[in-house]
This record gives structure tokens, C-alpha cells and sequence, in this order.
């Protein structure tokens, strides 16, 4: 009697799991579905070369991190232009008067705009802003999920983390 309810029990378990594990497989397969139609998207619009990163927190050399939502920061990205609205915490080498800080804010025509795809997007491209140059480096996840990165002649780098959206 005992033995017949183990045997029971473990049927019972047996058949639990394996409905469970038909249930995970599926939303595996839309999960996966979904990251598939991502995929495409984030490459299409990365190889157009006409999209927009949208600043979520800074992450200031040597300093905390800054949430940016809703601050309306931005780098757009195009073939013509790359135009930059980002704000910069950090340290100035020159050509920086006290209280005249202008952020990270440049625009000029882009110099090998280079976009490459391994696990993820690499986006590098150099702007020649009005007084200083700018290399800008992004990583895209295939989610849009993105960590930017800007080094000039005038200053210390900085990073952003943020998300790759059509331009508006």
C-alpha cells in the first residue's frame, strides 16, 4: 500500500513537471520570437545610420552615477550630422571657462561612421565639433539597450547608458 502511493505520488510529480516544462519551452519560443523581431529592428535601423541614443544615467569619470530620465538628453545620428545635447561631469583640460560650460553639446559632420555586429552593435564614429574633437563609441544590445561613450582632446571621458530609438 505504501510502495502503491510512492508509485502514485511519483507519477503524479512526473506528470506535474513535464506539463511545466512544455509550459516554459513555449514562452521560451515568444520570448525568443520577440528577441528575434528585435534583433532585426536594432540592425535595420543601426545600418540605416539614422537613429537617436536617449540618456538614461551619466556615469562621470571618478564620480556617482546621475540619473538623466526624462531630461531630455540625447545624441542623433545620422549620415549628414551627428548632433549631441549631453551634459558633462567631470574634469576640463582647457577651453573651459568657469560657469560656461556647455555639456557635451556639439554637432559636425561625421568621420568614419563605423557600425559593426558581433554579441552586440558597435557603433564608432569621430566629429569634428566647432573647438574640439569627439570620439564617440556605443555598444547596442539587440534590445536597444545602450552604453555610450565620449572622449574628446578637452576633456575627461564620460559614459551614458541609455536606448537606440528611430529618430522622431
Amino acid at each position: 500500500m505504501k510502495t502503491q502511493k510512492m508509485l502514485i505520488g511519483f507519477l503524479f510529480c512526473f506528470i506535474l513537471g513535464s506539463v511545466s516544462a512544455q509550459e516554459k519551452e513555449l514562452k521560451a519560443d515568444t520570448i525568443n520570437g520577440t528577441i528575434n523581431n528585435a534583433t532585426a529592428t536594432i540592425a535595420e535601423l543601426l545600418n540605416s545610420k539614422t537613429f537617436e541614443f536617449i540618456a538614461n544615467t551619466v556615469f562621470p569619470s571618478g564620480g556617482t552615477p546621475k540619473n538623466l530620465v526624462g531630461s531630455g538628453y540625447f545624441v542623433t545620428f545620422s549620415p549628414e550630422i551627428i548632433i549631441s545635447n549631453l551634459p558633462f561631469y567631470g574634469r576640463g583640460y582647457t577651453g573651459m571657462t568657469m560657469g560656461r560650460d556647455k555639456g557635451m553639446r556639439f554637432e559636425g559632420a561625421p568621420k568614419d561612421f563605423n557600425i559593426s555586429d558581433g554579441n552586440d552593435y558597435e557603433v564608432k564614429v569621430t566629429v569634428n565639433g566647432e573647438s574640439d574633437t569627439y570620439a564617440v563609441s556605443m555598444s547596442v544590445s539587440v534590445s536597444g539597450y545602450a552604453t555610450l561613450s565620449i572622449s574628446s582632446n578637452d576633456r575627461g571621458p564620460i559614459t551614458f547608458q541609455g536606448e537606440v530609438v528611430a529618430v522622431q
